[in-house]
């Protein structure tokens, strides 16, 4: 089968991309339920070429086994499933973050990066004893940055003294890290952060907390990181920042509120198979990415964040 190179790093694949169809766009996908989301219709927004969805999870249990973890594993969330979402939403780039089901095993999200080819990137968990060879490794297979959920203690598989040794590790590779944490963490660790000599992503609107939101310190933590350069948002768990409920009110005060601010340094996604979506019933997909039609009200604006800035960001090409 033919080689597709990606510029970036040297950064290739196989082309095993052509035996999994890319999605066609959302005209059609009210036919077909996606499994771990709610609803059929297909959103209002249309997506641009080449948008990206920049948080998603791959729970592949009969090909890689899960860890042990208190957390329970969402189940029908392999790729086959995944796809599904994307011919309903319109979005044809993909960022996979290996999940704490997962621990540092990584398999599950580089296996399923070769296999979908050029359009997709991983976010990887590691501890600072990992070599160079494996570093090389994950970064050939498409990993551009680590990542720290910190927010359950009981289920974290990293810990806070671990951020500054990786972030050295990683630094010479233009990774970045990712920060899963709430509000109270974020400004516990603030002068780590600003220590850190790579760049920031901050998972789920930065967490702030229910219902202090754009008040809650973290927030400014994160404009002055953002105001430096030195740190993305990613726009997504609407459902973990309100208590409201659809369409998560709360959550759009904070959104709208990192848009104005700066939309140069924001990226969406849809936090599929929604691990930590309480209540027995999953989020609306269509709904969520329809947010961004309150969230970031300019075409322009929503053009940079679901495809100019994960380009930047993860080396799409």
């Amino acid at each position: 089968m033919p080689e597709v190179t990606i510029g970036r790093r040297g950064f290739l694949h196989i082309g095993v991309a052509a035996l999994i169809a890319l999605p066609a766009g959302n005209a059609s996908a009210a036919d077909e339920p996606v499994p771990n989301s709610t609803g059929t219709n297909p959103p209002k927004l249309k997506a641009p070429a080449n948008a990206a969805d920049c948080h998603m999870h791959i729970y592949d249990p009969a090909r890689f086994a899960l860890a042990p973890s208190p957390r329970v594993a969402p189940t029908n969330a392999a790729l086959a499933q995944y796809r599904l979402l994307q011919k309903r939403i319109g979005t044809t780039r993909v960022v996979i973050v290996t999940p704490r089901n997962y621990a540092t095993q990584n398999e599950a999200t580089i296996t399923a990066i070769r296999e979908i080819g050029p359009n997709a990137r991983g976010v990887a968990v590691l501890h600072p004893d990992v070599t160079d060879t494996e570093l090389t490794r994950l970064n050939d297979a498409g990993i551009r940055g680590i990542r720290f959920s910190l927010g359950d203690p009981a289920s974290a598989v990293v810990t806070p003294d671990m951020i500054e040794p990786l972030a050295r590790r990683i630094a010479p590779r233009n990774w970045h890290i990712q920060f899963n944490m709430g509000g109270d963490q974020i400004v516990a660790l603030s002068d780590v952060l600003q220590r850190l000599p790579v760049q920031m992503v901050f998972d789920h609107l930065g967490s702030p907390g229910i219902p202090a939101g754009v008040s809650h310190p973290s927030h400014q933590v994160i404009r002055r990181l953002l105001d430096a350069n030195r740190a993305w948002v990613k726009l997504s768990g609407a459902y973990l920042n309100s208590r409201i409920g659809p369409p998560y009110p709360e959550a759009t005060a904070i959104a709208q509120d990192f848009v104005r601010a700066a939309p140069e340094r924001l990226v969406w996604g849809s936090d599929w198979p929604h691990p930590t979506s309480p209540g027995p019933r999953k989020p609306d997909d269509a709904m969520l990415f329809d947010l961004l039609l309150d969230w970031a009200p300019e075409e322009a604006a929503r053009h940079k964040i679901l495809v100019e800035n994960p380009e930047r960001l993860y080396g799409f090409s």
